[in-house]
């Protein structure tokens, strides 16, 4: 009963089986009811439309595989998730990438946004190879009806060309122009049964692909969501933020990392989970701690860097003060000319210079 009202169990994919069945059962009545109008249409150009219905019951079986796929898919997520995984033998395809990197972590397990989303990224790859198949052949059977089309009308062109040119108007029996006439216009109207004959069964092929398809693709999307909701409750946003700290942070993820190891012992005791969970914490225990080695010899190197560079520039600045203390020097004014002066006299000539001027009166 628990299991009836789990939240996140994934639903069967067999309702999307049964309406692709009870579809073809209704075009298969339909097909048994118009069987002399089909198979007169068939006969129009049996090569082109054996080939169309060998396309079309192809693709047929490629999108009912698409939904069986499924089944087995869903039986082994649904006894992952309960932790009875030993129960379920088979080993999924789609889910391949997932069984190798979860497969043994069965009940609780924790994982980042980035693993789930490389999950999701891998499941969404694989389905999609398989739309587009059947998107291609739904293509291809439209335009095997269009090849029959043009070609019909193609031959129905030519023979009208070839029953005008063939007819005699000069003869004046107009029996005989009557029956060259109407064995002419066989051709033509073979050519035009070819062209719609083609049509039919391109177009009703590609009708019947297309509802497979969307019933197909409907399941695979419905597989999809509800995988994505139940891998969103398996996230563990400690990890996360712990894994995202930068190189101030480092110790604190460390110390978070220790404890939810402490918080797993305590819970699960020797458990193989708590095991496998143990280890994988172990794991990120040296990944941290080799990160955080790596930024401290990162920051020692710049340390050292910048420590170099503030001696180079307090030597620099040194230098500048240095030439800025020592004082100019001033230049001197130019000297100014001197005028030129008279010998100087000596004793005994200013002596007979003033008895000669004494001696001047005297004479007169």
């Amino acid at each position: 009963m628990a299991r009836d009202y789990d939240t996140h169990r994934l639903s069967s994919p067999q309702v999307f089986l049964w309406r692709m069945v009870i579809f073809l059962v209704i075009a298969g009545f339909i097909a048994m009811i118009l069987y002399r109008q089909i198979l007169v249409a068939f006969m129009a150009n049996p090569g082109l439309n054996g080939l169309i219905i060998g396309v079309l019951t192809f693709g047929t079986l490629l999108a009912i595989r698409q939904v069986i796929r499924l089944f087995p898919e869903v039986r082994w997520v649904n006894a992952f998730r309960i932790g009875a995984l030993e129960m379920e033998k088979a080993r999924p395809r789609l889910l391949a990438p997932m069984a190798s990197l979860i497969g043994d972590r069965q009940g609780r397990m924790s994982l980042t946004p980035e693993v789930m989303r490389s999950i999701l990224d891998s499941i969404l790859m694989r389905l999609d190879e398989t739309r587009d198949i059947l998107r291609y052949i739904g293509g291809l059977l439209v335009f095997l009806g269009l090849l029959g089309t043009f070609w019909g009308l193609t031959e129905t062109v030519s023979s009208v060309g070839r029953t005008i040119q063939s007819l005699n108007v000069g003869s004046a029996d107009l029996g005989t122009i009557f029956d060259d006439l109407k064995s002419g216009l066989a051709a033509p109207l073979g050519g035009m049964g070819v062209a719609f004959s083609s049509s039919l069964f391109g177009l009703s092929g590609s009708l019947v692909i297309g509802f497979l398809d969307l019933q197909a693709s409907q399941a695979q999307n419905r597989f999809y969501n509800e995988l994505e909701d139940w891998l969103s409750t398996e996230i563990d946003l400690e990890l996360e933020a712990s894994l995202r700290e930068g190189p101030m942070g480092t110790a604190e993820g460390l110390r978070v990392a220790i404890e939810r190891l402490a918080r797993l012992v305590q819970e699960q005791g020797s458990n193989r989970t708590a095991t496998t969970a143990m280890a994988n914490l172990a794991e990120g225990i040296q990944g941290l701690v080799a990160h955080m080695r790596s930024e401290q010899s990162m920051i020692r190197t710049w340390v050292e860097e910048q420590a170099e560079e503030s001696r180079e520039l307090r030597r620099v600045l040194d230098r500048l003060a240095t030439i800025a203390g020592e004082p100019e020097p001033t230049p001197m004014p130019p000297r100014p000319p001197t005028p030129p002066t008279a010998p100087q006299q000596g004793p005994s000539e200013t002596s007979s210079a003033r008895s000669l001027v004494a001696d001047e009166p005297a004479g007169e």
